[in-house]
């Protein structure tokens, strides 16, 4: 949603009428001061309203905003990881990587190494690069999986092929733990799936 008056008072219109994606328009609106001054309990209203029937972006920006601990309310990572894992159960890549890193940092919910590396790998299938390098960081150091340091490596390929800086800075160290043999059968299998990427995402002519 753009800054026009006249967006914003139809995303209103249609907000408290109760349809979901005006909602969350409304709640980025005040977010992000677009069109309205900032107001963050507002936003979080809106969200709120949107995450009550489903909205999978608005229930990952509600945690957003809860885990951060924005200003007018109390930080609540326990609610937070709430919201996220309910985004994350319908497929929002976004909210599963912050869900696996609550698990993995013991925010709002119990240490998992195991449910950390779940919902890295569920968000890393997608090819979110940071949930790529946290995985390959759990196969590195054997958190929640066995330790695979090839594994690891063909992840942070992947990753930096993306740009992700993490795995950029940090390669070397898988480079130097995986044979000649395996580098070589990683570095194809990133190649492959990188090609693939950009070939679903160029339009056909």
């Amino acid at each position: 949603m753009g800054d026009d008056p006249g967006s914003l008072n139809e995303w209103q219109s249609a907000a408290q009428a109760g349809d979901a994606e005006a909602q969350f328009q409304l709640g980025l609106a005040f977010d992000n001061a677009a069109g309205v001054p900032r107001d963050p309990v507002a936003a979080a209203n809106w969200y709120r309203f949107a995450a009550e029937q489903g909205h999978a972006q608005a229930q990952f920006h509600l945690g957003l905003m809860l885990n951060a601990g924005d200003v007018g309310f109390d930080r609540d990572d326990a609610e937070a990881a709430r919201w996220f894992e309910r985004a994350a159960e319908q497929g929002l890549a976004d909210a599963q990587f912050n869900l696996g890193l609550m698990y993995y940092q013991a925010e709002g919910v119990a240490q998992s190494d195991a449910l950390a590396f779940r919902w890295f790998s569920a968000a890393a299938e997608q090819g979110l690069a940071k949930a790529q390098f946290n995985l390959g960081a759990l196969y590195a150091n054997g958190h929640g999986v066995q330790q695979d340091f090839a594994a690891g490596y063909r992840l942070w390929l992947m990753a930096i092929m993306q740009g992700e800086p993490n795995a950029n800075a940090n390669i070397g160290v898988l480079r130097d733990k995986v044979s000649a043999a395996e580098a070589a059968a990683a570095e194809a299998d990133a190649v492959e799936w990188f090609n693939a990427q950009q070939r679903a995402t160029v339009p056909p002519s």
